[in-house]
């Protein structure tokens, strides 16, 4: 195995693009990754298409909170679109590089959809908080035209977010052996590799990435926080366990992923850094994906009635 990576780094400095080290381990192991991944990237099509089309075909889920599921599934499928196909490819592959327009298309796209997610949870929190909150005032306030506006502010915003970033990083001359110690494109080992440093565009995305993970998560634990107060003030048994059944499932959602994000921040560095920062963006990037409709479905009377429906079960 040592001989394969001593090769990896003699060729890379005859390639193009960029050399994705990936999970250096032996043919067997990788295949075994392989039929892996293949099957939760599968079935996490199949687990956020399927509420996509529940949502669609069941008249009783055309409501603010699940058109922002629905919207939130479709993210999921490509959010783990834009690393898994890649990363399975490179299970198989020998010489596993990327072009250099494919390496930061997939960067962008990657940290766009991230982006977007991290709006989209905050979004989702201020209905539940608007619902159980403001029940009266909840549908003058969270109507058709609010919510399509959320959406679409949710899309622009995430996509526009890391543009400058990594446009100027694109921008940028890359020495030396051109191997990212990745299964991804991204900014740590890619700034690793250029000829200069750059200081500035560091700090610009280390300021954008805080930004990015602080302010919606201190955010949506101040809504959760009022919405808690709130429930307990529900009289009824019977309510307070409607109103955690309908939070219960986004807030486990937000601990699996900013949890797992957060881990990046808490972590002090260390020698493992290379394998730690892989684990921790395999578990957010692609379990947290596989697992949200199945949290989602379980937790939820109302969804799992309509999954069943759509499923004929």
């Amino acid at each position: 195995r040592k001989m394969d990576i001593f090769n990896t780094y003699n060729n890379s400095n005859n390639t193009a693009g960029f050399i994705l080290l990936g999970f250096p381990c032996s043919r067997e192991i990788q295949i075994l990754l392989f039929i892996l991944f293949f099957i939760i990237y599968i079935l996490t099509l199949i687990g956020n298409g399927s509420i996509i089309c529940a949502v669609y075909w069941d008249e009783r889920l055309h409501n603010p909170m699940y058109i922002l599921l629905a919207n939130f599934s479709f993210l999921e499928i490509w959010y783990v679109t834009s690393t898994v196909p890649n990363m399975l490819v490179n299970f198989l592959s020998k010489n596993k590089t990327i072009s250099f327009s494919g390496c930061f298309l997939q960067f962008y796209f990657f940290f766009s959809l991230g982006t977007t997610e991290c709006f989209f949870l905050a979004v989702m929190a201020f209905d539940r908080y608007l619902a159980i909150c403001r029940p009266l005032h909840y549908p003058t306030i969270m109507t058709g035209h609010l919510c399509t506006c959320l959406v679409v502010n949710c899309w622009i915003f995430g996509f526009l977010w890391f543009l400058v970033p990594i446009i100027f990083i694109s921008q940028m001359s890359f020495c030396g052996s051109k191997i990212i110690d990745h299964f991804l494109c991204d900014p740590g080992p890619l700034l690793a590799l250029t000829c200069t440093r750059a200081p500035l565009i560091e700090f610009t995305c280390s300021i954008l990435s805080s930004l990015l993970l602080f302010a919606p998560f201190l955010y949506i634990m101040g809504t959760y926080a009022l919405v808690l107060r709130a429930v307990l003030k529900v009289p009824s048994a019977a309510g307070r366990r409607k109103a955690f059944s309908t939070c219960g499932s986004h807030l486990a959602v937000v601990s699996l992923f900013y949890g797992s994000v957060m881990v990046m921040y808490v972590k002090p560095t260390s020698g493992h850094e290379a394998g730690t920062q892989k684990t921790v963006t395999l578990f957010y990037s692609v379990v947290t994906p596989f697992l949200n409709p199945l949290i989602y479905s379980l937790r939820n009377k109302e969804m799992k009635d309509a999954l069943n429906k759509f499923l004929g079960i």
